[in-house]
């Protein structure tokens, strides 16, 4: 008798050590279960345009060709007044606002005023397009700091008012560009242009147009 009470006891610590381990197992699901739910939906990984030697790319690194094909693309929508400056320019600042820092903002709304009061926006048409050969390259992405660049883009300005051209010109526009990551729904990049750099846009060269400089050798 004394037999059978023993192997029952066993049989019953051996219960008792299932379900303790079975509680510790439910306390793991529900700590792994709570991390997960805690964890990002989306992360945003900006990939290199290189990828034929490979790329270790961390989700928090912003590569500079991104940076620049970022300000290359809002600078150019910025400056596309295809009917009317009067009405397209404003539409165009209101389009990106959440692409530009709150201090650039105001300095395109008061350049904006400023055009009007001048009667440099009516009737005008204005693009901007990038130049054959003066494209991305290394050298046109500085990394001020972590969270700073300055990107130098060569664009062909051109302008007509009622038909007649009035301006093509050949400019050298140093844009600073931040991380600003403040509305993921609305600026999917985490990135905004925050105006100009160094001394501000400038006509190019000879030399430069020829490429015999660095992108920003007389800045």
């Amino acid at each position: 008798m004394s037999r059978y009470r023993f192997a029952i006891d066993n049989v019953q610590a051996h219960l008792r050590s299932l379900w303790l381990i079975i509680g510790l197992q439910m306390v793991v699901i529900a700590a792994l279960c709570y991390g997960w739910s805690r964890a990002p939906e989306h992360l945003t990984v900006h990939i290199p345009p290189d990828l034929r030697s490979g790329a270790v790319q961390y989700h928090t690194e912003v590569p500079a060709a991104s940076v620049y094909a970022f300000a290359f693309y809002l600078f150019q929508q910025l400056n596309r007044w295809p009917e009317d400056g009067s009405r397209d320019y404003g539409r165009a600042i209101f389009r990106i606002a959440p692409y530009v820092t709150p201090r650039y903002r105001a300095e395109l709304l008061a350049n904006l005023d400023e055009k009007g009061r001048r009667g440099e926006l009516a009737y005008r048409v204005r693009a901007l397009q990038g130049i054959p050969g003066l494209g991305y390259a290394e050298n046109r992405v500085d990394i001020l700091d972590s969270q700073t660049w300055q990107v130098w883009l060569d664009l062909e300005l051109l302008e007509s008012v009622k038909g007649m051209t009035v301006k093509r010109t050949r400019i050298r526009y140093p844009l600073r560009v931040v991380r600003y990551a403040v509305d993921p729904e609305a600026n999917p990049w985490g990135l905004a242009l925050d105006g100009f750099g160094a001394d501000g846009p400038r006509r190019l060269t000879d030399a430069d147009l020829l490429g015999e400089e660095p992108a920003h050798a007389n800045q």
